[in-house]
């Protein structure tokens, strides 16, 4: 019998031991990008923790993590997949169905449309312009028409792409994200003049929401017109997120069916769907976030261990990251990027003028 114990103690110990000193790195440069993130300064430009946990990682991974990964690469790598299905999952305590009711149809249409059509101009223009990659188009895709490096993140597992491809995706997030947060202000009062969006601060914030790419930047450019328009602006764009679900579980069943038909067009039996499960389990987080039945703080609480999760996991990207993978990849992402970002400002705007006119 003890000898049965010291055997399972044994096995225990080194199964889940040796994921201890990545967890650690990976648990460190998060507290970091957390901690930094809640600087006014990096606030006020739309730098979540997310974003700079793989700016971190990505340093350390191209400097001293080469002499650390025989240690801490079981942990990092648990960190990357793991964590990261655990934190989107606990990303929908930040959701309610009563969001959806807050923007209406309209803003659901809008949401639905601005998704579909920059998507579907990121597989035309990724594969058939620029042949990249299709799951290199897919991720900047996603990271663009959903929810930024989060999307990105839950798109990952579905297409299993390799972690330059999703670096170059979250890269492109940053950057026009970024502009966004300093462009949107000035649309904002050229719109004024115009009209094409109508006057009110609501109408403009729902349209920052459905086209601005990460939630931290969403609520950097709101705030820089108003606390109307932020506050548009964020249920617009958690309508958006609440969408992930079903695009992952969409985008799932079509790879599978390409790969089915892939060669001479004869099936492969081989080829099944790979069902996004923690998809499923975060859109049943959301139903119950939206009973209510846990008091805020504790709902508060979980968040921040989300936040905590997600960072672990873009800092392991960041660490099994190699910048000569991301210049190999060279300049096509980030023109793919540039004209989704372009499309989602001239294209979501037309997008938001015809829908809000339809439903007026």
């Amino acid at each position: 019998m003890s000898s049965l114990s010291s055997t399972n103690t044994t096995s225990f110990s080194d199964r889940y031991g040796r994921l201890l000193p990545g967890l650690l790195l990976s648990g460190v440069i998060a507290y970091g990008a957390i901690a930094l993130g809640k600087l006014e300064w990096m606030q006020s430009h739309g730098m979540s923790a997310l974003t700079l946990a793989i700016m971190l990682g990505i340093v350390l991974g191209n400097s001293v993590y080469g002499r650390l990964a025989p240690t801490c690469g079981a942990g990092v790598a648990f960190s990357k997949q793991t964590l990261l299905r655990l934190g989107i999952i606990l990303y929908g305590f930040r959701l309610t169905f009563q969001d959806i009711g807050q923007v209406g149809l309209a803003g659901i249409a809008i949401d639905a449309l601005v998704l579909a059509s920059t998507f579907g101009l990121a597989m035309f223009l990724g594969t058939t312009v620029f042949k990249l990659e299709r799951n290199s188009a897919i991720l900047i895709g996603a990271g663009s028409s959903i929810c930024g490096a989060a999307a990105v993140m839950a798109t990952e597992p579905v297409v299993k792409g390799r972690s330059e491809d999703v670096t170059v995706a979250v890269s492109t997030v940053v950057v026009f994200g970024t502009i966004a947060i300093f462009l949107y202000p000035l649309l904002y009062r050229w719109n004024l003049d115009w009209q094409v969006l109508g006057a009110t601060p609501t109408a403009f914030g729902v349209y920052i929401g459905s086209t601005v790419h990460e939630v931290a930047q969403v609520v950097a450019a709101g705030k820089s017109i108003g606390q109307e328009a932020a506050n548009a602006a964020v249920i617009a764009k958690m309508v958006r997120v609440m969408m992930l679900a079903p695009f992952l579980v969409i985008l799932s069943a079509v790879l599978a069916r390409s790969k089915a038909r892939s060669g001479n067009g004869s099936h492969d039996k081989a080829a099944k769907l790979a069902i996004p499960w923690f998809a499923f389990i975060f859109i049943g987080v959301v139903a119950f976030n939206s009973l209510g039945l846990l008091p805020a703080s504790m709902v508060a609480t979980i968040t921040d261990i989300d936040t905590a999760m997600l960072a672990m996991a873009m800092a392991a990207l960041g660490l099994t990251t190699h910048m000569s993978a991301i210049r190999r990849a060279g300049i096509k992402p980030l023109l793919l990027a540039g004209l989704l970002f372009c499309w989602l400002i001239a294209g979501g705007a037309a997008i938001n003028h015809v829908v809000a006119s339809l439903f007026a």
